[in-house]
C-alpha cells in the first residue's frame, strides 16, 4: 500500500503528518511512502532526510495523491484536495466533522474513507495514537512561553541587590491535557500558580504540580466517559464566572483551555473581568479557533482592553512544529500498528472493532460514525 503525505494548506499550518523517522519504520514494515516536495520544511524536516529515510519525493500534491492508498493529513482537506483521491482511498487525520461539514460530505462524495484521529477512544490500548492528546500538550507549553514574551515582568521570585522581584501570578482555567503542562511550565519557569477545572477529580494532579487548586462549588458535576468535563449549564457557568472573576483580577497572566468537542467553547471570561485585571497583564484564549473562552478575543489577533492584552492565538502546536510534528506522526504510526496484517505493507480498516467503531467517519461513500449520525 502507499501512503502518501502533501504539504499542509491551512493557513500558518506549520505541521506535517509524516516525519522522516516514521518514514524509516513504515518503509521498514512494508509501506511506500511518497511525500511532496518542501512539506516539511517549515518543521524543520529537509527533503534530502525523507529520501534517505524511504520516502519518494514529488512535486505536485495532485500527483502525488493520485495513487495513495492511504492519505496521512494533519488539518482536514479542502474539497478540491479530496477530488484528487482515489475512490476507495483513506484519510486519516484531524477532520473535526462536527465543525467541517462540507469536508465530510466531499468525502461521502468521492466515496473516500476517512478517519478522524480526534475521534479515538481515551482508553488505555487508544493512548499512544492519541493525537488530540499529545498536540493539547504542547499547545499548553506553547501557551505559557507566548504569554511569558508578552508579560513585562519576569516569572520567578528574585532576589537583587535593588530589592525582591515578587514572582508572577498565573491562573489557568481548566486542567486537561493542555492546562496540565501549562501549569508544569509555568512552575518550572517560577510562577505563582492558580488553577480550575470543573472536575473536582483533578485537584490532586493540580497541586501535585506546584498549583493551589481553585474551590468553587458547583453542585452536580463528574466527567464524561472519555475522561472530558461535562458541559455546564447556565447556572453553573454564571456561578463559576462568579468564583473565577477575583482570581483573574489577581492574576498577571490567564491562561483559558475550556472546550466542548464538537462544539461552540464555552464563554467563561467576560470583559468586566479583563477590565478588572491590572494594565499590562496577558491572558491567552487558547479555545478561540472554536469560538473562544474569552469575550472580546479575536482568532490570531492581539486584542488592548485597559491595557489588558487578550491574545487569541491559534494552533499554538505549530509554533513547536517540529516536536508537534514528531508526536503526531507517531499517533499516525502507532494508529496503522494497530490494523497492520500478516501480509507487509498492508492494514485491514474494515473490522469491527473499539477504535475504528470510534474514528471512522465516512466508508463505502457513506456517513458510518454513530455520534455523526445522531447529529443529523
Amino acid at each position: 500500500m502507499r501512503i502518501v503525505t502533501t504539504e499542509e494548506t491551512w493557513p500558518g499550518e506549520k505541521r506535517v503528518a509524516l516525519v522522516p523517522h516514521i518514514v524509516q519504520k513504515l518503509t521498514d514494515s512494508g509501506f511506500e511512502v511518497t511525500v511532496q516536495t518542501g512539506c516539511g520544511e517549515e518543521a524543520g524536516f529537509t527533503d534530502v532526510a525523507y529520501e534517505e529515510a524511504g520516502a519518494t519525493l514529488s512535486d505536485y500534491a495532485d500527483e502525488a495523491l493520485r495513487y495513495a492508498d492511504i492519505v496521512l493529513g494533519v488539518r482536514p482537506p479542502s474539497p478540491e484536495m479530496i477530488s484528487w483521491y482515489p475512490e476507495g482511498s483513506t484519510y486519516l487525520g484531524f477532520l473535526d466533522p462536527f465543525r467541517f461539514e462540507a469536508t465530510v460530505s466531499a468525502f461521502v462524495n468521492r466515496k473516500v474513507n476517512a478517519i478522524s484521529l480526534d475521534m479515538v477512544p481515551r482508553s488505555t490500548r487508544a493512548q499512544k495514537l492519541d493525537g488530540l492528546s499529545s498536540q493539547a500538550s504542547l499547545a499548553g507549553y506553547a501557551a505559557v512561553v507566548v504569554a511569558a514574551f508578552h508579560l513585562p515582568r519576569i516569572f520567578p521570585l528574585m532576589m537583587t541587590p535593588a530589592g525582591t522581584l515578587s514572582p508572577a501570578r498565573v491562573f489557568i482555567i481548566g486542567a486537561g491535557v493542555a492546562g496540565l503542562q501549562a501549569i508544569a511550565t509555568a512552575h518550572r519557569l517560577g510562577a505563582r500558580i492558580e488553577a480550575f477545572d470543573t472536575r473536582p477529580i483533578v485537584k490532586e494532579e493540580v497541586q501535585s504540580l506546584g498549583a493551589r487548586f481553585l474551590e468553587i462549588d458547583l453542585g452536580d458535576l463528574g466527567q464524561t466517559e472519555q475522561g472530558y468535563a461535562r458541559e455546564l449549564t447556565a447556572e453553573q457557568e454564571e456561578l463559576q464566572r462568579r468564583g473565577m472573576a477575583d482570581a483573574i483580577a489577581r492574576s498577571d497572566i490567564v491562561i483559558t483551555t475550556a472546550q466542548v468537542f464538537g462544539r461552540p467553547a464555552p464563554q467563561i471570561v467576560s470583559l468586566d473581568m479583563v477590565k478588572a485585571m491590572q494594565p499590562t497583564s496577558v491572558v491567552i484564549d487558547m479555545a478561540v479557533e472554536s469560538g473562544g473562552n474569552v469575550e472580546g478575543s479575536e482568532l490570531d489577533e492581539i486584542v488592548d482592553i485597559n491595557g489588558v492584552k487578550i491574545i487569541g492565538m491559534g494552533n499554538l502546536p505549530s509554533q513547536v512544529a517540529g516536536h508537534a510534528s514528531e508526536m503526531y506522526a507517531s499517533n499516525l504510526f502507532e494508529y496503522l500498528s494497530e490494523f497492520m496484517t500478516d501480509q507487509p505493507g498492508t492494514v485491514n480498516l474494515q473490522g469491527d472493532d473499539e477504535i475504528l467503531n470510534a474514528s471512522v467517519v465516512v466508508r463505502d461513500g457513506e456517513v458510518v460514525n454513530e455520534r455523526l449520525k445522531e447529529m443529523d
